[in-house]
């Protein structure tokens, strides 16, 4: 029997989500505490991977087990999990679904905050100065008319193929905390970081809106603003089609 499991998490203190050898990582405190619980070995598979420092609000993974669970396994699992994971939902799936391959839709916030708070300092980016949002939506429809977001890929990566499908882009203002929402149908590795960081770079014209254009056409991560922290990034949604569910 296959289960989905829905996992909110504070990603601070945290290499990532996938599974690093000599690091700490969500993914592995999942599987230990799945493996505990379930006396046999577990292997979760994430709807995607989240960098050191990237928080969730709603990260997807499965994983297989041969006996029915009842919901009663959510509280027991998350009393093994350290205090900033959490497991929100457990649902059984059709066998042949995968976290990652049948997600339709994934998305995530980043969050900005216009005044110092001692509360908001490692969840949230403090950015003082004045957000144009009229400008920024403006080149977030720019996002919209692309497919090829190479120039906004880290370098390093094996990913050959750039094409991304781009649905929404928006940043909002909520009393002095800005937020920016972006969703597709996937992300390359950096991709939401050095966005937002070009969105910066053009609110403080720094890079003109007009040449966003010719800056996603070069397919050249130099040409692209600097990467915003990781602090402030959180993966919020993904979305699968209703008929996976059992």
């Amino acid at each position: 029997m296959r289960f989905f499991i829905e996992i909110s998490y504070y990603g601070k203190n945290y290499h990532g989500w996938q599974i690093q050898e000599n690091a700490s990582t969500i993914q592995q405190e999942i599987d230990n505490a799945l493996s505990l619980l379930l006396k046999q070995k577990i292997k979760t598979l994430g709807s995607g991977r989240t960098d050191t420092g990237v928080h969730a609000i709603n990260q997807v993974a499965h994983f297989d087990y041969s006996k029915p669970i009842d919901s009663s396994f959510m509280y027991r699992v998350n009393s093994f999990l350290p205090k900033d994971i959490s497991i929100n939902s457990i649902e059984n799936v059709k066998e042949t679904v995968s976290a990652r391959f049948d997600a339709i839709s994934r998305e995530y916030i980043y969050k900005i905050h216009s005044l110092k708070s001692p509360f908001l300092h490692d969840r949230s980016l403090f950015y003082p100065k004045k957000i144009n949002i009229d400008l920024i939506n403006e080149a977030c429809n720019i996002l919209k008319n692309h497919n090829d977001f190479k120039t906004f890929s880290k370098v390093k990566t094996d990913v050959k193929n750039y094409n991304c499908q781009i649905s929404k882009a928006e940043i909002r203002k909520e009393d002095d905390n800005y937020y920016f929402t972006i969703s597709s149908d996937r992300f390359l590795r950096g991709m939401v970081r050095a966005i937002m960081g070009t969105m910066i770079q053009i609110n403080e014209e720094k890079i003109s809106v007009d040449s966003l254009n010719d800056i996603i056409l070069k397919k050249d991560r130099k040409f692209a603003g600097p990467s915003v922290p990781p602090h402030g990034l959180y993966l919020s949604k993904v979305l699968y089609d209703k008929e996976i569910y059992i």
